[in-house]
């Protein structure tokens, strides 16, 4: 299925697709895709990076680099991965003193569960205003300090206050690296391991593509595969008719 332009409809229509898509994504991770000492769960607190999905370990479990546990899912199994994603952007940074001291925002999670790693669907809201941007790259930043792991999902196009994209804007906090959207790929897919260099993976991508799975980093060197196709086209299945015919309709020329 291809990815939809979601500008075409209301907010309240995306914020629903968002949610279910979340819904999607959790199952489709606590339903064997991870280790069975790590889980996916919806978080509940609002605004910007108050992640769509958490995941976490349960206590007492070692958390290492050389994890390479294969969890067993309902369709076969699946592995998880240590060799590096194979997306096209790869890029690595080192974060400097300046950028560790002027960060000061935590993020929980009152389960008392380590947290490991946190998904992010990116809606309008997190772009609409100067202040919206520049808190979700702060906490997106802050994330990457305090060593979570990071998949960002970006399906709308940049605007004035993020003209190469939600990764640019990220990466520019942590790296000189500069990095250039192209504009016949607007949309943004990037994931970042956390450890001690932090390191990012991009894959630009464009309306009317097919979501490639994304890697969701467990430990700085292992990761699981999202299914982010599968999972998308699982929701959207619950969009209503009215609005599928808006966003299924060839563009006027």
């Amino acid at each position: 299925m291809p990815i939809h332009d979601w500008t075409r409809v209301t907010a309240g229509t995306w914020h629903a697709f968002h949610l279910s898509w979340i819904s999607e994504i959790q199952e489709a991770l606590n339903d064997g895709l991870m280790p069975q000492d790590y889980y996916a769960q919806a978080e509940q607190i609002a605004g910007p990076l108050g992640p769509d999905v958490l995941t976490l370990q349960e206590p007492e479990t070692p958390l290492n680099g050389t994890h390479s546990r294969t969890a067993e899912v309902s369709t076969g199994g699946v592995a998880t991965a240590t060799a590096p994603p194979p997306m096209r952007h790869t890029m690595e940074a080192e974060m400097n003193d300046y950028v560790l001291k002027r960060r000061t925002i935590v993020i929980r999670h009152s389960s008392g569960d380590r947290i490991v790693a946190l998904l992010e669907i990116v809606s309008p809201g997190n772009k609409s205003a100067r202040h919206a941007i520049e808190s979700f790259v702060e906490k997106a930043v802050e994330a990457l300090y305090r060593g979570y792991h990071l998949l960002i999902i970006d399906l709308f196009p940049p605007g004035p206050r993020n003209p190469d994209g939600i990764h640019a804007r990220i990466w520019g906090e942590l790296s000189d690296e500069p990095y250039h959207l192209s504009p016949d790929e607007p949309l943004t897919l990037a994931a970042y391991s956390a450890g001690q260099r932090k390191r990012g993976y991009v894959e630009p991508t464009a309306v009317g593509r097919t979501l490639i799975d994304m890697p969701l980093f467990l430990t700085p060197e292992m990761y699981v595969n999202v299914p982010l196709e599968a999972t998308y086209q699982a929701a959207y299945r619950g969009v209503p008719r009215r609005w599928k015919e808006v966003l299924e309709a060839t563009p006027s020329t």
